[in-house]
């Protein structure tokens, strides 16, 4: 029995199946799927008036997978979070599912070229790393909707290659594998693919096998670009399993502008604050495009929507109370209350009344290398105001740095004691972004 994806009745936004009236119209029953809808999480579901009427009947188990691939997740993966914080809310049981063995093979999706392969104690400290964040989210414990973690490793690393291709690789045809946009995408590039990265559909299907069997999880949920991935795991358990399953995927986001969500100038926006600080995550919330606060606020926080068309139909310059809000509500749920309040308090220090404040980021040199002297570009990049050096070197031409609030439009201007004033250099890239050099 070959899995080919079935006719499933599968609902996205502009083409909804038949029997499911359009996106924009209040379809759903229950209140996990109205609360999805209502704040635009929703891109595709697989036979959504079944899995409507199970989150309307009773208790739904829902999973994503995260791969540890870092030591921090980044905002590219909040709407992941937040989805099975909705779930949770709505009154459902989610599943944080680390892929331990997945990471060892690496998901091609989106790739040109094969994932850096990471050795066994690389994947383990980064979940450790990454665990941490989740629990700001969701609240885990033994209870019939309380959330639980779990590591693909522990079943997939117990496959015997022969058992796991007899018990599974007859599910799959290569024809169908070949159609998926990961590998499509990536052969039409002219970019090759492992045969390692080629079975990584192939375990995400059985991991959704796995939880299903083992933990009645009868939904997986995702970004867009792993809707092929995913449906494949519904056809599997609804074939082999002959038990209902269901997909459902967020959109893939990107800024009012194109932007690609959670990349910044200086890189990735990660959620571990030894990897972004808080006063830089409030920043990066603060700094969002005006054509963007309304979907943000309903994506990455729990305001009530009354409120948040409020917030988003604020004119001019008021906006920007908007994105204050946006900002502290975001960073209150990662980082707590009292960061928030802190990174609020030192940007309005910093920006507003031209102060300094101790919840700033600091960036610490050798005094013995401050005092040699450092080139602003090199300092700029390793303080995180910009990707890379030849990137601080344009933004100073542009006009984009400051040293001590003065414009310096050479990047190759030499920093050195001299600049220090009450023992820290105060370093600025546009109007958003401060860092204090502090020797040390």
């Amino acid at each position: 029995m070959s899995l080919e994806i079935a006719d499933a009745a599968v609902l996205e936004p502009g083409h909804p199946s038949p029997a499911s009236p359009p996106m924009s119209e209040p379809a759903f029953k229950s209140d996990f799927l109205k609360v999805l809808q209502a704040r635009g999480y929703i891109h595709q579901i697989s036979h959504p008036e079944e899995l409507d009427e199970a989150a309307a009947k009773g208790v739904v188990s829902g999973y994503i997978g995260f791969d540890a691939t870092a030591p921090s997740l980044h905002v590219g993966s909040l709407i992941q979070i937040m989805m099975l914080r909705r779930l949770q809310q709505a009154g459902h049981k989610p599943i944080v599912l680390m892929g331990g063995g997945t990471t060892k093979v690496g998901d091609p999706t989106g790739k040109d070229e094969a994932r850096k392969l990471l050795s066994e104690a690389d994947i383990q400290a980064n979940i450790a790393s990454i665990k941490t964040v989740f629990a700001k989210f969701l609240t885990f414990g033994d209870g019939p909707t309380d959330a639980v973690m779990v590591d693909n490793d522990e079943w997939l690393s117990k496959f015997g290659y022969v058992q796991f291709l007899r018990d599974y690789g007859t599910h799959f045809t290569v024809n169908r594998m070949l159609a998926f946009d990961s590998v499509k995408l990536r052969l039409e590039r002219e970019q090759p693919m492992t045969f390692l990265e080629f079975n990584y559909m192939l375990m995400q299907s059985v991991d959704f096998l796995e939880l299903n069997r083992n933990r009645g999880c009868v939904l997986q949920m995702g970004g867009s670009d792993q809707w092929g991935n995913i449906l494949n795991g519904v056809e599997l358990i609804r074939r082999v399993e002959q038990k209902p399953a269901f997909g459902l995927t967020t959109p893939l986001l990107s800024t009012a502008s194109g932007q690609k969500m959670g990349k910044t100038m200086s890189g990735a926006v990660w959620l571990n604050a030894d990897m972004r600080s808080p006063y830089d995550y409030w920043q990066f919330w603060r700094n969002t495009e005006d054509a963007d606060v309304g979907r943000f606020l309903r994506l990455f926080t729990d305001l009530p929507l009354d409120e948040i068309a409020r917030l988003e139909a604020l004119q001019g310059a008021e906006i920007n109370e908007a994105k204050k809000v946006l900002a502290n509500e975001a960073t209150r749920m990662l980082h707590g209350a009292e960061a928030a309040q802190a990174a609020e308090a030192a940007a309005r220090a910093a920006f507003e009344e031209g102060r300094l404040s101790g919840d700033l980021p600091t960036h610490e040199v050798a005094k013995a290398e401050l005092e040699a002297g450092i080139a602003l570009a090199a300092l700029a990049a390793d303080a995180g105001l910009a990707s890379s050096r030849g990137e601080a070197r344009r933004l100073a031409q542009g006009g984009g740095l400051r040293i001590n609030d003065k414009q310096e439009t050479d990047g190759n201007r030499t920093v050195t004691a001299a600049d220090l004033v009450d023992g820290v250099v105060k370093l600025a890239a546009g109007k958003k972004k401060i860092v204090l050099v502090k020797p040390v």
